[in-house]
């Protein structure tokens, strides 16, 4: 199966999950979060979620951090070149949709990518290996080849591994972690 492919199917799928089941898989998934050993870092980068993809919940990841003292970074998205600026998430950040609909930092402190500890991406689909499958523009492709190569990469998803290999291209960075409700993965 083609990305193209994949990310119909998961969009498909997605779509078809009630507002219910997203709630409860996305608070089983950070609850699978607090079983990996990953929480002695400072800078951890989130994606706030794009309520119209019918993304995960990460209100609930948002508050593990706070609960741990952790510093919570978030991004705004640059449609010209397909880049992201980091922020830092405080009480005093003010958020607003952008054309897409993704909630984004209106100013703040700006954190370089390799200052980031753990980043969780979002994504549609990824595989046993830990390939994985985005919306296709290559934001985060282009964000995490920023990091640092020891930054941990954790995909959050509401689905299980796609038992066929998925497609890697060159610039595609693979995930360390992959947090579904039901399973840790690790590559």
């Amino acid at each position: 199966m083609t990305k193209a492919e994949l990310r119909k199917k998961y969009k498909l799928m997605r779509k078809e999950l009630s507002q219910t089941q997203i709630e409860d898989y996305s608070l089983a998934i950070a609850n699978q979060l607090l079983q990996l050993n990953i929480w002695d870092w400072s800078f951890y980068h989130l994606f706030l979620t794009i309520e119209e993809q019918k993304e995960i919940n990460t209100e609930y990841v948002l508050n593990i951090l706070a609960g741990k003292d952790k510093n919570s970074v978030v991004s705004k998205s640059n449609f010209s070149d397909f880049s992201m600026t980091h922020v830092l998430l405080t009480d005093a950040t003010k958020l607003k949709k952008n054309s897409y609909n993704i909630p984004e930092p209106i100013d703040g402190i700006e954190i370089l990518p390799q200052q980031l500890d753990v980043v969780f991406i979002p994504l549609l689909a990824f595989d046993k290996t830990g390939n994985r499958v985005g919306y296709g523009k290559g934001f985060y492709d282009r964000f995490l080849a920023e990091c640092n190569p020891e930054t941990l990469k954790i995909g959050l998803s509401f689905f299980e591994a796609e038992d066929l290999k998925i497609e890697a291209l060159k610039n595609d960075i693979k995930l360390n972690y992959c947090v579904t409700p039901l399973t840790l993965h690790q590559f």
